[in-house]
């Protein structure tokens, strides 16, 4: 039986990029049966692309608020899961599938599924990770093992590639994992919101897939360099901890956050980061107060 699927997709101030996204969505093989678009409070043209675009099942939410995309795939998700659609299909406004990319995807048997990116010149760079370590209190950074680095190259991938966390950009979701785990958290704002799903749907006993034959073009480099002194750092360090805090599965993972926290701050006059150090006081309090999956985001929230 067929199944349906909606894509979602989460915008801010990007117009440019979101038209040519939407070009992307509109010339696919197997056409979505929706696409949500949710406009976080966009203050550029993005209206007049989402009006001037050529899309069957078009529906645009607006927020009048900036949700950060955490809580834009929250709604999203949420509008399309109350739609009743059979699986959901997550983007960026910063991705262009490949024309058979939902083809490939919808003809695989499997409840949560990620395509794979790669850039402008054709060079693999999915970063999603195949392993992602909340056990080992010595590993500073969970990530210890990416597609891109396992594997240098698309070609050099099998068919399918177990991960252990994910980028909501290209990720796939049945209707039943979301039954069962609930809704992406919006109180992340940026970043680790969606690693905090795919804990959360590997620990429910769902496995995820990199696909190698599903393709997103990603258009612009990825830049992880964020300034942990800026707006953008103290979420970093905040949803990092939330993650240790919430599945870390022993206590000396879980004391890991206060650990960096300790680190930064006494390092700080040394390297003339008291800014950052500030940023990192603040983050750990906010943390403590973000260890359960607020009531929202769980299954029936």
């Amino acid at each position: 039986m067929s199944e349906t699927v909606a894509v979602v997709v989460v915008t801010y101030n990007r117009a440019d990029l979101l038209r040519g996204m939407l070009a992307g969505l509109a010339a696919l093989e197997r056409a979505p049966d929706a696409v949500v678009v949710v406009d976080n409070a966009s203050t550029d043209h993005t209206a007049q692309v989402l009006a001037e675009a050529d899309l069957p099942g078009l529906q645009v939410v607006r927020s009048e608020e900036n949700l950060g995309g955490a809580g834009g795939f929250h709604l999203g998700v949420r509008t399309a899961y109350e739609q009743g659609f059979d699986r959901v299909w997550l983007m960026d406004d910063d991705v262009v599938p490949a024309p058979d990319c939902l083809t490939v995807l919808m003809e695989l048997d499997e409840d949560c599924l990620m395509a794979v990116r790669e850039d402008r010149q054709g060079r693999l760079c999915e970063k999603a990770a195949t392993r992602f370590d909340l056990s080992n209190p010595l590993a500073i950074k969970p990530k210890t093992g990416m597609v891109e680095t396992d594997f240098g190259t698309r070609a050099a991938m099998p068919p399918l590639v177990e991960l252990e966390n994910v980028a909501f950009e290209g990720f796939m979701a049945r209707r039943r994992v979301i039954d069962a785990i609930g809704l992406p958290d919006p109180s992340y704002f940026i970043f680790y919101d969606d690693v905090d799903y795919a804990v959360r749907a590997r620990a429910a006993g769902f496995r995820i897939w990199a696909v190698r034959d599903a393709v997103l073009v990603r258009q612009l480099d990825f830049d992880q360099q964020h300034d942990l002194a800026g707006w953008k750092g103290y979420y970093m360090y905040r949803n990092l901890f939330v993650v240790h805090l919430r599945y870390g599965t022993n206590p000396a993972v879980r004391l890991k956050p206060w650990l960096i926290t300790a680190m930064v701050v006494l390092l700080s006059p040394l390297r003339g980061r008291r800014a950052e150090a500030r940023n990192v006081i603040r983050a750990m309090r906010a943390a403590r107060g973000m260890r359960a999956v607020p009531a929202r985001a769980r299954p029936g929230g």
